[in-house]
């Protein structure tokens, strides 16, 4: 999984330096706002994607004496440098469409600028598509945030072509800006959205309803538990973690209650790879936390057997 996210953070640092130096070529000859544009989100896709190989890479290292819980919050601290990068080019480029659309300045050369922006489509297309297929199998925060930076890319250069047909060839003057101008606010809200998930993570946000309620199913196939409480998840780069409490009879010894978790974590293990599982063991009525999981899903009764309603 590992080898896989640092594969795919290598592959946007070759397309960011490929994209950058085709840029160049068009912003040079063309003179467009729009092209200037593309060529610095292209230069801090760059930065970004050095970020993101960095931030997998520390986040595969595995858990030390002063890092017990591993380093995979790396991710989210790249993701979240990745935000502010792209907020900084957001708001660059939206000053410099606005100074262009004062000066009322005409683009030059429009067919470089349109030839290099449809090869910059291609070569991103390939990448997201990479992107998205390494997402699937890993679930790498900081290959998502740089894929979303990359498929804003393709508006992006859609609207460089966009923006040179309409100046250059239709005539519409003042065009190349305000195109500008609508990909400024486009990488401002990729910002915001990039930057919820990081943050969910930092903060150790819990799963969503659904994945937590798989969980519970799960454990409540397990006839010898009579309540799952004080359930807590939380996701730490491409690891999960987990804890919480189950009750079982008190006449059950150490060993034969060792088993039942035993078992407990290896359906639960099975269900949600990359997962680390911790279960603590109460006796039957005591309750330390008034938080029973499986009595909110409706999945146990008191006599610790499933049913659909209380």
């Amino acid at each position: 999984m590992t080898n896989l996210a640092r594969r795919a953070a290598i592959a946007s640092v070759c397309c960011a330096l490929f994209l950058g130096a085709i840029k160049s070529y068009a912003a040079i000859k063309t003179g467009s706002v729009a092209v200037l544009a593309s060529l610095a989100d292209s230069g801090l896709d760059l930065v970004a994607s050095l970020v993101t190989l960095g931030g997998v890479h520390w986040a595969a290292q595995p858990a030390d004496e002063k890092h017990r819980f591993g380093h995979g919050k790396a991710e989210a601290l790249a993701a979240l440098f990745q935000v502010a990068i792209i907020a900084i080019s957001g708001f660059a480029i939206l000053l410099r469409a606005v100074q262009r659309l004062v000066q009322n300045a005409t683009s030059a050369h429009p067919a470089d600028g349109i030839a290099v922006s449809v090869i910059a489509i291609l070569v991103t297309l390939a990448l997201t598509r990479y992107q998205r297929s390494v997402i699937r199998r890993t679930g790498s925060i900081a290959i998502t945030t740089d894929s979303i930076h990359y498929s804003s890319d393709l508006y992006l250069n859609a609207a460089v072509i966009a923006a040179l047909v309409c100046e250059s060839y239709l005539g519409l003057t003042g065009a190349d800006p305000v195109f500008g101008i609508a990909i400024a606010f486009w990488l401002l809200w990729g910002a915001w959205r990039a930057s919820i998930a990081a943050i969910d993570q930092l903060m150790d946000r819990e799963w969503p309803e659904e994945k937590r309620r798989r969980f519970v199913e799960i454990a409540a196939t397990h006839p010898e538990l009579n309540s799952l409480h004080d359930l807590r998840t939380r996701t730490s780069g491409n690891r999960d973690f987990v804890q919480f409490h189950v009750s079982m009879r008190p006449s059950m010894t150490i060993a034969e209650a060792h088993e039942v978790v035993e078992r407990l974590e290896a359906a639960l293990g099975e269900a949600f790879p990359d997962t680390e599982i911790l279960i603590h063991v109460d006796p039957d009525g005591h309750v330390d936390e008034p938080d029973n999981a499986m009595a909110e899903t409706n999945l146990l009764d008191d006599g610790g057997s499933q049913t659909i309603g209380q």
